[in-house]
């Protein structure tokens, strides 16, 4: 059975858009998936990076054109410059580590949690908004302030485990046979591996 590490951000824009795909994708070839939230920041610094708002004036402004055509693409309405962005994103990421070992669905609270910063001007380092968000998602409100020194434990292992297989940003997947595939717009390359395709 093909296996799925996928590293990502809660404060991504482009984890946002890739919503409940990368399990979809998962459940179509009856592969395994392992959610790993990680510190994006601290992910660009260590691998040659650099965060949005240094980036010289040609690339962000590629980036806001890249938000608003891969935004239509999917359908999902998105705010290039949201209210709460960036914020602390430990708190929301805990909070997916603990519903990860409790198990459920976990891809409708990533997809949750993004939609909030993104599409929905909440800030989800705030513990009511990501209590909305494990509840609707079918989780236990409770989880987004139990096992947080776990959370924080297994949030930093994330980092470095990102660093040691390859990856500089977010989304990333990484398959079991180290094939790697950076973006929402390389699910499909994704979905083709999985299929033998390529």
């Amino acid at each position: 059975m093909a296996h799925i590490d996928y590293y990502f951000a809660t404060i991504s824009p482009f984890t946002y858009l890739s919503g409940t795909r990368p399990a979809e994708i998962a459940a179509k070839h009856g592969a395994t998936i392992t959610y790993k939230p990680l510190d994006i920041m601290q992910l660009f610094a260590r691998t040659g990076g650099v965060p949005p708002k240094d980036r010289h004036p040609n690339r962000q402004d590629y980036r806001f054109q890249e938000l608003r055509r891969r935004s239509k693409l999917a359908g999902m309405p998105l705010n290039e410059k949201p209210m709460f962005w960036p914020t602390n994103p430990a708190p929301s990421s805990y909070a997916i580590i603990a519903a990860q070992d409790a198990g459920g669905d976990v891809a409708a609270l990533v997809a949750g949690l993004t939609r909030a910063c993104w599409a929905e001007e909440k800030d989800i380092s705030q513990d009511e908004v990501i209590v909305a968000c494990l509840e609707a998602a079918g989780f236990d409100g409770g989880l987004a302030t139990s096992g947080m020194l776990a959370g924080a434990e297994t949030y930093a292992a994330n980092l470095d485990e990102a660093v040691n297989k390859g990856a500089f940003g977010a989304p990333f997947f990484i398959t079991d046979g180290d094939e790697r595939f950076w973006g929402e717009d390389r699910l499909a390359d994704l979905d083709a591996h999985l299929s033998g395709q390529i």
